[in-house]
């Protein structure tokens, strides 16, 4: 799960090939389906980070991973400008649109690769709401985000906890696990993943490596909703969370097990299902830096 990948294409290189064409062949029409889930879910995690870090007005602010731009139009309302950084035109269109709808000139949006993008001027705050989890090379990633900022220049960035900590999508994967095996396992601490910045002395080696300083971990628990009812909670669980990356890995059997993984999670979801929708208990990471 994420709420947009940031990588792209800049200068003939291509180093999250791979994951953009997954991005934009495969999870593209799926983050559209349910982009109310991902956008009002996600929403308290930043809105707890930039409660505590606010932009101030006049900043230049570079949004990592910025998917269909809510966060942009948020930042450029607070500062008066703001770039936002994504990997999926279909996405940005979202994002120009919805910018020209509310009258926030300020928001811009950019197809590239946060990994190799240039600017040619220098920012104030990089932020990124889990926008920053899923490149081939962390390190180089992170380096090359310091490097568009000013000296003194800041991260703001918001990560997965560790699935453990988060029962919005650990609650699935034990139900799939109880009736398939594990998939291979794609998302190492240090590599690509929606959980790969988890580990906070990972990810502070990561940053400091890439020549961030002044590393800070701020915790932050959140209800995330992951349904207006337990069915489309379900068809979210399967189409975008681990469970259904143990489904489809296990391919016929999986199929032929679907109707028993369905049915327990409509039993096990049930009890978070209310007039609000399907809240489930979810904790992210609200990591700050200095350039």
């Amino acid at each position: 799960m994420r709420a947009a990948l940031c990588c792209g294409r800049e200068r003939g290189a291509a180093p999250n090939e791979e994951a953009i064409g997954v991005w934009n062949q495969i999870l593209v029409p799926k983050f559209t389906r349910f982009r109310k889930v991902l956008v009002d879910g996600f929403a308290a995690h930043s809105h707890q980070a930039l409660a505590r870090h606010p932009v101030a007005t006049g900043e230049r602010v570079l949004d990592v991973g910025c998917g269909f731009g809510e966060t942009t139009i948020a930042l450029a309302r607070q500062a008066g400008s703001a770039v936002g950084l994504d990997c999926c035109e279909a996405f940005l269109d979202v994002g120009r649109a919805d910018a020209a709808r509310a009258g926030v000139s300020g928001a811009t949006f950019l197809l590239s690769d946060a990994q190799t993008a240039r600017f040619p001027e220098p920012f104030d705050v990089c932020f990124s709401r889990f926008g920053t989890m899923f490149f081939a090379n962390p390190a180089a990633a992170m380096r090359n985000l310091r490097a568009a900022l000013r000296p003194g220049g800041r991260l703001l960035m918001v990560v997965w906890r560790r699935i453990e900590d988060n029962e919005a999508m650990f609650l699935a994967k034990r139900v799939a696990r109880q009736h398939l095996p594990p998939p291979d396992d794609h998302a190492p601490s240090c590599g690509p993943g929606p959980f790969s910045m988890a580990d906070e002395e990972t990810t502070r080696a990561i940053l400091q490596a890439a020549g961030w300083s002044e590393v800070v971990f701020e915790r932050q628990d959140a209800p995330l909703n992951i349904g207006d009812s337990v069915d489309e909670a379900i068809d979210f669980q399967l189409a975008l969370g681990p469970a259904g990356e143990i489904v489809r890995e296990a391919g016929p059997l999986g199929e032929e097990k679907r109707p028993l993984i369905v049915e327990e999670l409509r039993a096990r979801l049930r009890p978070y299902a209310g007039p609000g929708g399907v809240m489930m208990p979810a904790s992210s990471w609200c990591v700050t830096a200095r350039a």
